[in-house]
């Protein structure tokens, strides 16, 4: 039997202060945001607040159908400390922005850290993603990132909000795994990767370098950072000329281009071949298949 609903009331505080979320400018302020689905809620509820160790999901809001099909997550988002309430179907799904609400929705900490504090721990793998608008490009590049082992991911000061719901359904719980860094300016960033001994390359379908090349060379094994531009014009020329490369992905085939998260899966794990292969700055580090749903 479904357990017995908590909350009835639209004008219930915990779903006001959820629904505000919903809004960039209240998550801004609060530092807070939304996570949905069992997936998401699952990797919150592991995930540890970093400075704190509290967790990361603070409040776990779900309809009494999805806390019966789902009451061992919901067990361990209590035993993290997380508070958690059953609540009115309409009241849950309300908060959600998919097509088929999955009646879970979790209020989560954000989880950025300082640039200074990724560039402490010796990032050897680093996306930065410059200008990129679109928050499923950005959910679906972190999710690269994290499969591909990277240590970082930098969203610049133009770029879009990580913690978008869009963004975060696109992230596969990887926004809960990887380190992120947010509204830096992509000079500072590059420059601060630079003195932190990391390669800048820019990818760009019009760099004078070919990533091919870049491999066969050994030029990937040491710690990397891939500058990845805007979905429709790519990286304008003065962050270009930051980059210490702009290397292009060969096109075989009759394809006019890539988009931006394949390029990015592109280079960053051959990134992460060249520093696992013998001499790269990872090659004492194992590697794990991935899934049957991998993509």
């Amino acid at each position: 039997m479904p357990p017995a609903v908590e909350l009835t009331s639209p004008r219930s505080p915990r779903i006001l202060a959820a629904r505000r979320l919903t809004r960039r400018a209240a998550r801004a302020r609060e530092r807070r945001f939304l996570a949905e689905g069992p997936q998401a809620v699952r990797e919150a509820a592991a995930a540890r607040s970093t400075g704190t160790d509290g967790p990361v999901l603070l409040d776990l809001l779900a309809t009494p159908e999805a806390a019966d099909r789902h009451a061992d997550l919901l067990d361990l988002a209590r035993a993290g400390g997380s508070r958690v309430a059953v609540a009115e179907p309409d009241l849950v799904e309300g908060l959600s922005q998919t097509v088929t609400p999955q009646g879970l929705v979790g209020v989560c900490s954000f989880l950025d850290r300082s640039l200074d504090a990724v560039l402490a721990a010796r990032p050897r793998l680093v996306a930065v993603l410059a200008h990129v608008r679109d928050p499923g490009n950005a959910g679906t590049v972190l999710r690269c990132a994290d499969a591909a082992g990277a240590d970082a991911v930098i969203l610049t000061d133009a770029s879009v909000d990580p913690y978008n719901p869009k963004a975060v359904r696109a992230s596969a719980g990887s926004l809960f795994h990887v380190p992120l860094v947010v509204g830096v300016p992509v000079a500072e960033a590059v420059r601060a990767l630079d003195a932190s001994g990391v390669r800048c390359l820019a990818a760009d379908g019009a760099g004078e370098r070919d990533l091919d090349a870049e491999l066969d060379a050994g030029r990937l094994g040491g710690p990397t950072a891939w500058i990845l531009g805007n979905e429709a014009w790519g990286l304008p020329p003065e962050t270009r000329a930051l980059a210490d490369a702009v290397v292009r992905v060969p096109i075989h085939g009759r394809a006019e281009s890539l988009n931006l998260a394949t390029a990015a899966a592109v280079c960053l794990y051959s990134s992460a071949r060249a520093q696992r292969a013998p001499g790269g700055c990872r090659a004492d580090g194992a590697n794990r298949a991935a899934g049957p749903d991998a993509t």
